[in-house]
């Protein structure tokens, strides 16, 4: 297995690891390997293997047993919003059951607010590319996300994008960025008339807004993200491991 040095060598561990748990390697109840026994195959130190080990134990994705051994947590496919989910938008309405579809509804440059340029590390007033998206669990729709992201960063003709990818390819094709981590904050507002002209119900009733802040290498923070996410269709389910 072939260590990066672009990465945290831990950070690259727990990607590995992670990967095997979503395709299947390491089926959900079963143990894995040792961390000496993953030290070995993978060339790391075992203090590398065990904060990674530690990382996804924090994250409900393993269970350490006190001498029994570490094991995938057997409820693993069962949480939604798991690690690298909640802001995956295609990968969370996967976890529910559906089919997920974008339908690109828009994409224009403006100054950024106050609010977004702090959030941003930019000056106020230096411009954005905000994109407007429409995702669908089968033919439902369920989440109306928007994306600001600095225009310095394009590295394309901004009518060249299309919407209708996953973000982190967008970031990738367009950007040149790779997505490191994500902040979410989670909370319960009311749905406006421009949700309300997408989603279903009335406006005023409560629904959940996921704010996200995607971070680069270096923290540098590449966008900011609000979704306006019918919980009348879907659901959340967050996991986390207890020692």
């Amino acid at each position: 297995m072939r260590i990066l040095q672009s990465k945290s060598i831990a950070n690259q561990v727990d990607e590995i690891l992670l990967e095997r748990i979503r395709d299947g390697i390491y089926l959900p109840g079963s143990r894995i390997p040792s961390e000496s026994e993953l030290s070995d195959e993978l060339g790391v130190s075992r203090a590398t293997v065990r904060t990674a080990l530690a990382k996804l134990a924090a994250n409900g994705f393993i269970l350490r047993k006190q001498g029994n051994g570490t094991y995938v947590n057997e409820h693993v496919n069962e949480t939604s919003a798991h690690f690298g989910n909640l802001w995956d938008l295609a990968e969370l309405i996967s976890g529910n059951g559906y089919n997920p579809s974008i339908r690109f509804l828009s994409i224009d440059r403006r100054p950024a607010t106050e609010k977004e340029a702090l959030v941003l590390a930019l000056e106020e007033g230096e411009e954005l590319i905000c994109l407007q998206r429409l995702f669908y669990a089968d033919q439902q729709p369920v989440i109306l996300a928007d994306n600001v992201i600095p225009y310095s960063l394009l590295r394309a003709p901004i009518e060249n994008i299309d919407g209708k990818l996953h973000i982190r390819e967008i970031f990738e094709q367009y950007f040149h960025q790779k997505i490191s981590f994500v902040l979410t904050d989670i909370r319960s507002t009311l749905m406006a008339a421009d949700a309300q002209e997408f989603l279903s119900g009335k406006a005023g009733r409560a629904i959940l807004q996921l704010q996200t802040i995607f971070y680069g290498k270096n923290n540098m923070p590449l966008a900011l993200g609000v979704n306006v996410f019918d919980d009348s269709f879907l659901h959340l389910s967050l996991a986390q491991a207890w020692s």
